[in-house]
Order: structure tokens, then sequence, then C-alpha cells
């Protein structure tokens, strides 16, 4: 493992593998996730929404070998920011771990705002649910007590998750299961169809519309690399965390699929092409129109799964800080860990602090400019996933023509991953620029306010990144280098010299 400095070691086996496994899982907020995106990739592909979902899969499925391979090698909780910064450089890693830790900072509000939402709604509270100033104080305070939680222990955020989990997914099957016996048995009152295997046909929509429903899919899987920002409190060797992480995107791939063809069968496409600007409000309808009085498991679950979901991002853009602070890219005081707790305390109260100010901020705005800043929210993660497949290769370089597996799994499928995100990322960037596509409607700077905020993130790191080098350079002194060849080669587990490097 990277050697750290004194006073800054996490706590080492804290948690196992089912429990990353978990994590990872928590963190894509599955019900959540799919209560965001169904209606509006229905809308955007029809039939095809679970080919659309299983398309989406292939770049995360490539990027998630890169996550695997770069944490054999380098078990840092900074991932993207440590591995990049090892392979091209601090300039490229310093960025990247900004996108990273950013990403949290976009998302949590929101996914707090959605929990508390659905919660109320949950227990017949639909007007408080719609009422901004009983959601935002109560948003406020969930995210307040999930980062205290986060604080007192990774083994109790990972408790927690276990149970979350069950209850989340427990639900989704649930919901699943009665919508395609009432499918099978003629009892949906909406223009049911039968399932059909063409409707997995990852081409099937194609073109512009398929297009646009990768994008969506991207979100919806985005946080199953959680995990990996826990290798260093994971115990079982330095390959668990990453294959957890890789489990992870296979479970929510067979969840989102299933799913998926549950809520096209039971309402058709019509029905949710009508209802797709309702956003998660779709899977409340239909909650009611598949579970009637029942519809409350399925409330209950994306609540919960929005809920786990905030805790489990809080978890990865602290670990960043931490990573980037004892490596002397931010502050020292970022790296400070809890003395019983062992736990990155400041990293973890200043993301949460700084994702308050957001949400707060954003939503004075409007509601709608809340959802534009999640929409943002691709920008920056297809960034720096792509920088992780592009390090992976470029880190091995030297390896890659030793086999075919070198090859394919650390040179060709995290290359092939990071050109299929920077193509989304540039068509995101496009239809980002058109007002028509924000949910506001609004110009900003004469341009969509997703691209705005996305463009005015990246802005202020860079102009925060050389503001840093300028006070302190240590971090820039570091260079690219090349991992020990016998790790590679799996031939022993130890991780890269203190110094991360050997000659290039």
């Amino acid at each position: 493992m990277t050697q750290t400095p004194e006073g800054t070691e996490l706590n080492h086996g804290a948690i196992g593998f089912v429990d990353a496994v978990v994590i990872g899982l928590a963190a894509t907020s599955p019900a959540y996730s799919l209560a965001a995106v169904i209606g509006a990739i229905t809308a955007t592909v029809g039939i095809y929404a679970p080919g659309a979902l299983l398309a989406s899969f292939v770049p995360m499925a490539l990027i998630a070998t890169a996550f695997l391979y770069l944490n054999r090698v380098d078990q840092d909780c900074g991932t993207t920011f440590s591995w990049v910064t090892r392979a091209m450089g601090p300039w490229f890693g310093w960025i990247g771990g900004w996108a990273t830790t950013m990403t949290g900072v976009l998302i949590i509000g929101s996914q707090a705002d959605v929990g508390v939402s659905f919660a109320l709604r949950m227990v017949g509270l639909d007007e408080a649910a719609e009422n901004n100033w009983v959601r935002m104080p109560l948003t406020v305070l969930l995210i307040l007590v999930l980062t205290w939680m986060c604080v007192l222990g990774t083994d109790v955020s990972a408790r927690v998750q276990n149970v979350m989990i069950i209850i989340q997914v427990g639900a989704l099957l649930v919901f699943a299961a009665v919508a395609l016996f009432r499918v099978y048995t003629d009892d949906s009152p909406l223009a049911a169809l039968r399932p059909q295997l063409s409707w997995f046909n990852p081409f099937g929509a194609g073109g512009a519309s398929l297009t646009t429903a990768l994008l969506l899919g991207v979100f919806a899987y985005w946080g199953w690399e959680a995990s990996v920002n826990l290798n260093e409190e994971t115990r079982g060797g330095p390959s668990t965390a990453g294959r957890a992480s890789l489990l992870s995107t296979v479970i929510l791939l067979l969840t989102y699929l299933g799913v998926a063809t549950a809520v096209v069968a039971f309402a058709g496409t019509a029905w949710l092409s009508a209802n797709a600007d309702e956003e998660e409000a779709v899977f409340a309808d239909l909650a009611h129109q598949v579970l009637g009085g029942w519809d409350w498991v399925l409330l209950i679950s994306v609540a919960v799964s929005a809920i786990a979901s905030t805790q489990t991002t809080i978890i990865p853009a602290s670990r960043t800080g931490l990573s980037m602070a004892r490596r002397h890219a931010l502050p020292k005081t970022f790296g400070r860990i809890h003395p019983r707790h062992r736990t990155p305390d400041v990293s973890t109260w200043w993301v949460a602090g700084i994702a308050i100010v957001w949400y707060v901020g954003i939503y004075l705005i409007s509601e709608n400019a809340l959802y534009d800043s999640a929409t943002a929210l691709s920008l920056l993660v297809a960034f720096y996933y792509a920088l992780s497949g592009l390090a992976c290769a470029v880190y091995h370089r030297k390896h890659l023509l030793e086999s075919a597996r070198n090859l394919l799994l650390i040179g060709v499928a995290p290359v092939a991953g990071a050109l299929m995100l920077i193509w989304l990322l540039v068509l995101s960037a496009r239809d980002m620029a058109d007002p028509a596509n924000s949910y506001s409607g609004d110009a900003w700077l004469g341009v969509g306010p997703p691209l705005v905020i996305g463009v005015g993130i990246f802005a202020v790191g860079a102009i925060l990144m050389f503001a840093w080098r300028i006070r302190d350079g240590r971090y820039w002194q570091e260079r690219p280098g090349l991992p020990d060849p016998d790790v590679v080669r799996g031939l022993k587990s130890a991780a890269p010299d203190p110094d991360g490097m050997e000659a290039g």
C-alpha cells in the first residue's frame, strides 16, 4: 500500500468484501437512479429502454476493469487522483481529483432532497413534500446526520448500508414481480406490453435517440467505484475493493434490466413518454398503479435509495480530499484523521458543508436550477472516468505486449471505455449548450445552465490549482512513472515504492 505520513492512516480492515459491494451498490442509488431516468429513457428509445441500459453498461464495465487493475498496484483512497498523478503527472492528477470531489458537492443536496421528499410522501405528507421551506431544512438536517455517521466510522456506515440495500433492492424486486404478474394476467390498467427479447437489443433504437439514452444511462450507473475509495479500509488483499466494484456493476446491470423491463411492460411506452418530464414522480405514480395501497413499498425504496446514496457519495469525495492533502495537493488540514474513529473528519465535514451551501444557494435560484446542477454532473463523471481509463493504459504501457490478457484488460478495454466516455462528454456538452434542453429553460451566458455550471467548476478548479501550486509546489515535483513489473505480473501484492515511481 502507498505509504502515508504518520497520523493519516485510515482504519485498515474496517469492512469486508460484501460490505464493499453493498457500498458500491448504494452509491449508485438503484431505485433513485431508475426513478430519475426511466421515464426519459423510455421517451427517447421506447421499448428499447432495457437495451439502452445494457449499452450504457459497456463503458462502465470497461472503466471498472481499469479501476480493478490500477487498484492492484496502488491502493490509495484517492483512486483517480492518485492513479492519474502516477501515470500522467500532477496537473492531470489534480484536476481529476477536483472533478471527483465536486461530483459529490453537486449531487449530495439533490439526493438528500429526493430522500426527504419520498419519505414525506410515504407517510402521506404530500403537501409538505411539495413545500420547499419544509423540505429544505429537513434536507440540510439529513445531510448533517449522514455526515456525522460517516465520521463515526466506515464500519458504522457499512452496517447502515447493509440494511438500506436490502430494503431498496427488496422493494424493487417486489415491484417488478407484481408488475410482470399483472402484465401476464392482463390486469394492468395501462397499455401493457408483453416483454420481448428484442427489447434488450443495445442498438434497437439507434442514432441520436441511442446517444441520448446512453447519456442518461451513464448517470444511472455512476457511483459504483465508491467501494474502491475504501480500498485502504477493506480487508482481504489489494484486489478486494476492485473486485467489489466490478461485481457492483454486474448486480446493477441485472437489477436495472429487470426493473426496466417490468416498467415498460406494465405502463407501455405512451404513458411513460407522456410523464417523462415528471422525473422521480414517475415512480411515485407508477407505484400506485402497480401496487395500489401498497405503493409505500416502492416509495420507501426510492427514499432509502436516495438517503443511502447521499451517505455513500460523501465517502469518496472526502477520501479524495484526504489523499490530495497527504500528497500536499491541498492544505494539510484536509488530511486530518480522527484519532478515535480513524476517518477523515475534516475532509468529510468540508465536503458536506460545501454541498449544503451549494444546495441551498442553487435552490434559492429555483428548483429547476437544482436539477440543472445535477445534470452538469455528467460532464465531471465522464471526465474523471475517462482519465482513469487512459491512466490505466499509460501507467502499464511497458507491459501491454507481455500477453494477450494484458493487452486486452489493461490496454484495449480501458482505452475503449475512455474513448466512449469522451465521445459522450462532447455530445453532452453540445446538448447542454442549448438552453431549451435544460430544466429551467433559461440561458446563462447565452447557453444552458448545466454547461455553465460544469465549465464553471472546471474553471474554479483550474484557478485553485494554480493558486495552490504557487503556495506549495511540493506535489508538483512528482513525475509520472511505471509500476513495479512484479506487481503487474501478479507475482507479489506490494504497491509501488513510497515515491510511487520508477524511471519512466
